[in-house]
């Protein structure tokens, strides 16, 4: 059973778990579902700044490894996809009467970059293997808010993300793969998904997509 085709619920009732399936430590609680739908919006602008986050990251990749002609291509899609979720969260936002402007960014990114090494070609690859983990917790809120939000349109625009969070997630952890080799890059892996799952646990009760 994949998650990009039914869902965390549907995960749920066949046995498996979101965070299972996309190499996280540990699985959203309650709670936060809860938090995200009072302020959904603040929620939906975040992702919105997420959306186009990811897209710059990609493009500096691009720039700060022009001699990695692997990762190239890869990432030049990922950029341009993650800047049409960029325009397709503006949308609803605008759909919504929220103005898109800038917002209190949450730790969560940060926390996480902290943990990346120094060295080569271990930085590349935690660099790789952290924007996986933000791909892959991204996709598990995805679907807890696509279950779990009134309005329609939004659980549209959730459920739709989930194939392709769960793509990217996929796709770093490749290109880390091609820097490094499958046990190594699985081993820091999990390494850092039990620091992403300690910033989870951290993380002040903001309503936004990673806290």
């Amino acid at each position: 059973m994949a998650l990009t085709r039914f869902g965390p619920s549907a995960l749920r009732r066949g046995g498996y778990t979101a965070a299972a399936v996309l190499r996280l430590a540990t699985e959203t609680d309650a709670d936060w579902t809860r938090r995200a739908l009072a302020g959904i919006d603040e929620v939906l602008l975040d992702h919105a700044h997420a959306e186009k986050k990811a897209a710059s990251g990609a493009l500096t990749l691009i720039f700060r490894y022009p001699d990695r002609s692997g990762l190239l291509a890869p990432l030049s899609a990922l950029a341009r996809e993650e800047l049409e979720h960029f325009e397709r969260v503006l949308e609803q936002l605008a759909r919504r009467g929220v103005d898109y402007g800038r917002q209190r960014p949450s730790p969560y990114a940060g926390q996480l970059q902290s943990a990346v090494r120094s060295f080569e070609p271990a930085r590349l690859v935690d660099t790789l293997l952290v924007s996986a983990l933000i791909e892959a917790r991204s996709c598990e809120r995805f679907g807890l808010l696509a279950d779990a939000v009134d309005d329609p349109e939004l659980a549209a625009l959730y459920r739709g993300l989930l194939a392709s969070e769960a793509r990217h997630h996929a796709l770093y952890v490749e290109l880390a793969e091609r820097v490094q080799s499958r046990p190594e890059v699985r081993e820091r892996l999990a390494e850092l998904a039990e620091r992403e799952a300690q910033v989870v646990a951290e993380a002040p009760p903001w309503p936004r997509l990673h806290t």
